[in-house]
């Protein structure tokens, strides 16, 4: 049987379509990045997640009422801590086989760690879901506000204050490092550009500074050394 030139053709243009959906449908995934900076859901405040050591982190790192304190963790001595810097997400693993972590989130409504599961929903959403001894789950969803958090080798050693050896010159920290010679950790997002010092209002002068590398704060640092 003869076909004729144009028939011929269109079937090599579908074909070639075909082909090329079936390589974009079966190509690799590339996985979701739950770092950066994310709004919780009633816009009270920013999570700040990133890896640190390996697993991932998440601590406040913006309120929209600054100078709150944890006054509901039933340990005392943390009561009068401040809520910003404070962790959140606790020590979250890698799921195997889901772009998904699972460890624990804080509450500070109760003062209460909860088994928790964060899973990023395309780029701009991550779903929190946390359970009470395996029941009574619920979650929310954030909404992204800071862009994804880059690996750096530098915090591959943010699991602790690295221990100085005898006779060895104390390890730079962020603050005594100076700050035009600093590499960019993982926890770091690029700074805010620079306001005009005189026209400030007085309210946004009272808004505490960018937190900075949360791999290095002391709560991080000491849970997972």
């Amino acid at each position: 049987m003869l076909h004729c030139p144009r028939t011929i053709a269109r079937t090599i243009v579908y074909s070639g379509v075909f082909l090329a959906t079936g390589l974009l449908a079966t190509g690799p995934a590339f996985a979701a990045d739950p770092t950066g900076d994310w709004k919780v859901a009633d816009g009270v405040a920013n999570i700040r997640v990133a890896q640190c050591s390996g697993n991932m982190w998440g601590v406040v790192a913006w309120e929209k009422t600054p100078g709150g304190k944890d006054k509901n963790n039933p340990d005392v001595a943390k009561q009068s801590r401040p809520t910003l810097g404070m962790p959140i997400l606790i020590d979250m693993k890698k799921k195997p086989g889901a772009d998904a972590w699972e460890g624990e989130v804080y509450n500070a409504k109760d003062g209460q760690n909860y088994s928790s599961t964060i899973k990023p929903v395309g780029t701009d959403q991550l779903e929190i879901q946390g359970c009470v001894l395996g029941f009574l789950c619920g979650g929310e969803t954030w909404t992204r506000v800071g862009p994804p958090i880059p690996s750096s080798p530098t915090n591959s050693m943010a699991k602790g204050a690295p221990k100085s050896q005898p006779g060895a010159p104390a390890p730079k920290t962020a603050a005594s490092a100076p700050a035009p010679a600093a590499p960019k950790t993982t926890g770091a997002v690029n700074p805010a550009p620079k306001a005009a010092p005189a026209q400030k209002p007085a309210a946004a002068a009272a808004q505490p500074a960018d937190i900075g590398d949360i791999c290095l704060l002391p709560d991080i640092a000491r849970f997972a050394h």
